[in-house]
C-alpha cells in the first residue's frame, strides 16, 4: 500500500491523530470507523470551502477501494455537494468546477443510493440559474451536469457538446 505512484492528499491542516485516521482510511477503509472519517472530512469541508475539492477527491479514493461503495460516505458526500450548490459557492468558478467534477465522478452511484437527496441537490443547482448576477459564465457548467443526469449519467455527447463549444 506504500505505492509510490499513489496520490497524495492535502491533510497537513489536521492534527497528527486525524492525519493518521485519514491515511488509514485511504489505504484500508475497513480498518477505521468510516462514519468518523466522513464526519471529519465534512466538518473540515464546511469550514473551508477550498478543502471541499480535496474532500471530494479523498472520498472518491476511499469509495474506489475494493470497487465497492462505502455506505458511510454517501450522506457526507451529499453534504459537501449541497454546500457547493449554495448561492455563495455557485458564484465561484472553482467551486462550480468541483461540484460538476464530483457529480461526473460519483453522481450516478450517489443517486442509486439516495435518489431523494439527488433530487434535492438538483433543485438547488436548477435554482442557481435564478441568481441575480455572477453566474453567466458558470451557467454552462450547471446546465451540463443537469443534462448529464437527465441522460442517465452515461452519455459523453453532453460533455463533448459543452467542451467543443468552449474551445471554438
Amino acid at each position: 500500500m506504500g505505492d509510490p505512484g499513489r496520490e497524495e492528499y492535502k491533510i497537513q491542516s489536521f492534527d497528527a491523530e486525524t492525519q493518521q485516521l485519514l491515511k488509514t482510511a485511504l489505504k484500508d477503509p475497513g480498518a477505521v470507523d468510516l462514519e468518523k472519517v466522513a464526519n471529519v472530512i465534512v466538518d473540515h469541508s464546511l469550514h473551508d470551502c477550498v478543502f471541499s475539492k480535496e474532500a471530494g477527491r479523498m472520498c472518491y479514493a476511499i469509495i474506489q477501494v475494493n470497487n465497492m461503495p462505502m455506505m458511510a460516505l454517501v450522506n457526507p458526500v451529499y453534504d459537501c455537494l449541497f454546500r457547493l450548490a449554495q448561492p455563495d459557492s455557485l458564484s465561484k468558478e472553482e467551486e462550480v468546477d468541483c461540484l460538476v467534477l464530483q457529480l461526473h465522478r460519483v453522481g450516478e452511484q450517489l443517486e442509486k443510493m439516495n435518489r431523494q437527496r439527488m433530487d434535492e441537490l438538483f433543485v438547488l443547482i436548477r435554482d442557481g440559474f435564478l441568481l441575480p448576477s455572477g453566474l453567466s459564465s458558470l451557467a454552462q457548467l450547471l446546465l451540463e451536469i443537469i443534462e448529464f443526469r437527465a441522460a442517465g449519467w452515461t452519455t459523453p455527447a453532453v460533455h463533448n457538446y459543452y467542451y467543443s463549444e468552449v474551445s471554438d
